[in-house]
């Protein structure tokens, strides 16, 4: 097979080029792994994060390596803040194509010793946050598309994060369970009323990916086997291991593929590793 025409199809199936994507959390540890690949593919990122620092040393590996990035500050809690980076970016570039709700937090801890400050922040964050600025950039496009012809019109991609708790639960967990399942509901939800407008939704569900957040939790015998034990494949995932998946739902290759929880875990919710026999 001639390598000029494989590339062509991989291009043709999996390019970024000149697609907008305004990315919430794209400063953590998968949401900027997930960004310096879309802008190496080719993309216009815009990186949205309350995180000044992390989120402008992310912007600057982007622009040594050549990619277009914006950066913008962004508080999912206040909607005043969300409004402003949707109208930025498009003041800037005319569209959005992707829109990746990557941002989200957690704090472990007992239903019986948490707090409503705890409950309100994370479901702020995690899910009300998502369904704020997926409104509003829906609104947006629909408008857009409202003055482009057919053919011309920007068929948005929405890639939402689930989780692993989205249907399996781990003690302590409960608040982000919560939110998680909450983004399972709300991704079927896009799907199915912005169908309509030409617009796709999906959850990027990872399992359990080692990062500097989780790195006690994978250094602790105990955890770490518990964890282990539960995954087919045996090891932790990784910020990279989210990539693949990343690329396919912001790409045209799943122009087809809407409501989806995309599940990215080494087999864990398959049933982990097996029994010796």
């Amino acid at each position: 097979m001639n390598k000029e025409r494989i590339n062509q199809t991989l291009n043709n199936l999996f390019s970024l080029e000149d697609k907008v994507i305004l990315m919430t959390g794209g400063a953590g540890a998968i949401g900027s792994e997930i960004a310096k690949c879309y802008a190496n593919l080719g993309a216009k990122v815009i990186i949205a994060d309350v995180n000044k620092d992390s989120m402008n040393e992310v912007g600057d590996e982007i622009r040594k390596d050549g990619g277009e990035v914006i950066l913008m500050n962004l508080n999912l809690l206040e909607e005043d803040s969300i409004n402003e980076v949707v109208e930025n970016t498009i003041e800037k570039y005319g569209k959005i194509d992707v829109l990746a709700n990557i941002a989200g937090m957690n704090k472990r801890v007992l239903m019986t010793n948490g707090s409503e400050e705890t409950f309100d922040r994370i479901i702020g964050v995690n899910l009300k946050g998502v369904y704020l600025i997926s409104i509003k950039v829906a609104k947006e496009m629909i408008k857009i598309n409202e003055t482009l012809p057919e053919g011309k019109k920007i068929h948005l991609s929405i890639m939402n994060v689930a989780s692993y708790n989205s249907v399996m639960m781990l003690g302590g967990n409960s608040v982000y369970g919560m939110s998680k399942s909450g983004i399972a509901a709300l991704t079927r939800s896009q799907a199915i009323e912005w169908a309509k407008y030409g617009f796709r939704s999906n959850a990027l569900t990872p399992g359990h990916i080692s990062t500097k957040l989780t790195a006690q939790l994978w250094d602790d015998p105990y955890y770490s086997k518990y964890m282990l034990d539960r995954i087919a494949m045996a090891r932790p995932g990784y910020p990279s291991d989210m990539l693949g998946m990343s690329v396919l739902i912001a790409s045209d290759a799943s122009a087809y593929m809407s409501g989806q929880l995309c599940i990215v875990d080494g087999g864990c919710l398959a049933g982990g590793q097996p029994w010796e026999i």
